[in-house]
């Protein structure tokens, strides 16, 4: 195999899965380099104990995700509706249980709404936390708190933590109307990416991660695992805070070096429940629940059909860093007890419970995106997006539409391919 290119996909996530597939529709010679044993990135599946492949990465989407859903429909996958008859609940509750769930996503969402229709430029934000600016909100508390969760849940880190700009330039691009959790593959996620590497051959190679990278104006010199690469470009389709500990020769720019350095990774445990029935169907509920206290701890139902009805619950931000601590017997204990909690002893004996501790993970740090911790970073994303030389940076968190979502992936990475395919034609010689 050469080991010269035109240009070099280093991460076969679905940025980088989604870059290489289009830089082969362009003509273009390429390698995908890949550090895990599988693409996929932080979507992923395993078989749990009941021999069901289930994702343990990201899942879901919906209908105001076209790119996905125009993916899923040409790979034939079969796409679930999650099941959302019934009520929500909250615990604490509030109030009456009837009205409880409703009345506290109608006040959360008000807020969220709110948070993006607010310039980011606004000196009620610009130096301000989310957790700030949301103290000063006249909305109940219960609602500024349920928000606070929310963001916790979302993007996996806390609300102390995250420049409010930073999130209202992030929920802008975050166009849904359908809520997100709307649709999953009954095949998994997962498989669509295992699809989209397939269709890429050998130009996929897994076990390679990248730890050089030599660079000029002109191109680019790769160390993979025991293998020394050249391309004219480099797309570099790792989340902001994995590409920033490459070695790169010579260094970055100071200005590219603290772009990439104001990322951190999120933290999320992710953990699947399978029972015998759906009783809490039988209660008239969804399966929804979101916790005011712990805050980043949410379930719902996510059943792939009636023989092993389950939920699927999410332990986000300093919750997820606090249940990472203990071993995995120990995070499947709490789970369970935060089940049994709000729906007695039928929660007490699920048939699987299958954990997926992103905190730390190796090679992508977290899940399911970095967010941009920098309160100064106002022009960190325009910095990434300029790249320097033959090195171009692509991700879903620099994504124009739904950054942190594997829609946003997508989009990314067919951006930087239609950007790289527009500089070589542009070049010399071409």
């Amino acid at each position: 195999m050469s080991d010269r290119y035109d240009v070099i996909v280093a991460g076969a996530g679905f940025t980088g899965l989604s870059a290489a597939s289009a830089l082969r529709d362009a003509g273009l010679s390429f390698c995908l380099l890949e550090a895990r044993n599988r693409v996929g990135g932080r979507v992923e599946a395993e078989r749990n104990a009941l021999g069901e492949l289930i994702d343990t990465g990201g899942q879901f989407f919906c209908e105001d995700m076209p790119v996905v859903s125009e993916l899923a429909h040409r790979y034939r996958k079969s796409v679930v509706e999650a099941p959302v008859a019934g009520r929500s609940l909250v615990r604490p509750p509030l109030g009456t249980e009837d009205a409880a769930g409703d009345e506290y996503w109608r006040a959360v969402a008000a807020i969220r709404e709110r948070l993006r229709s607010t310039d980011p430029d606004d000196s009620s934000v610009r130096d301000r936390t989310v957790a700030e600016w949301s103290a000063d909100l006249p909305d109940p508390e219960y609602a500024r708190e349920g928000f606070r969760g929310l963001v916790q849940g979302l993007w996996c880190r806390s609300a102390d933590e995250i420049p409010a700009w930073h999130l209202i330039e992030c929920e802008r691009r975050i166009t849904n109307e359908e809520q997100e959790l709307q649709f999953f593959l009954r095949e998994t996620m997962h498989s669509l990416a295992d699809d989209i590497g397939r269709d890429l051959g050998d130009r996929l190679r897994l076990s390679m991660p990248v730890s050089m990278v030599r660079h000029s104006d002109d191109g680019v010199e790769i160390e993979a695992g025991t293998a020394t690469l050249r391309a004219r470009r480099l797309i570099l389709a790792l989340p902001p805070s994995r590409a920033a500990k490459l070695d790169f020769s010579p260094a970055l720019p100071a200005r590219l070096r603290s772009a990439l350095g104001g990322w951190r990774p999120g933290n999320v445990i992710k953990i699947f429940l399978r029972f015998e029935t759906a009783f809490w169907r039988d209660r008239g509920l969804n399966g929804t629940v979101s916790w005011r206290h712990p805050a980043g701890l949410y379930v719902c139902d996510a059943s792939h059909d009636d023989r092993h009805p389950g939920m699927v619950m999410f332990a986000g931000g300093p919750l997820s860093e606090e249940w990472a601590q203990g071993a995995e017997d120990a995070i499947r204990q709490r789970a369970i007890s935060a089940l049994v909690d709000v729906f007695g002893e039928e929660a007490a004996s699920p048939l699987d419970v299958t954990v997926r501790n992103w905190v730390g993970d190796r090679w992508s740090g977290g899940a399911y995106n970095d967010v941009l911790l920098d309160m100064e970073a106002h022009d960190a994303e325009s910095v990434l997006l300029d790249g320097h030389g033959a090195v171009i940076f692509a991700s879903s968190e620099l994504s124009p539409s739904f950054p942190g979502y594997i829609e946003g992936a997508i989009v990314a990475g067919r951006n930087a391919a239609r950007e790289v395919v527009g500089s070589l034609a542009r070049a010399p010689g071409i």
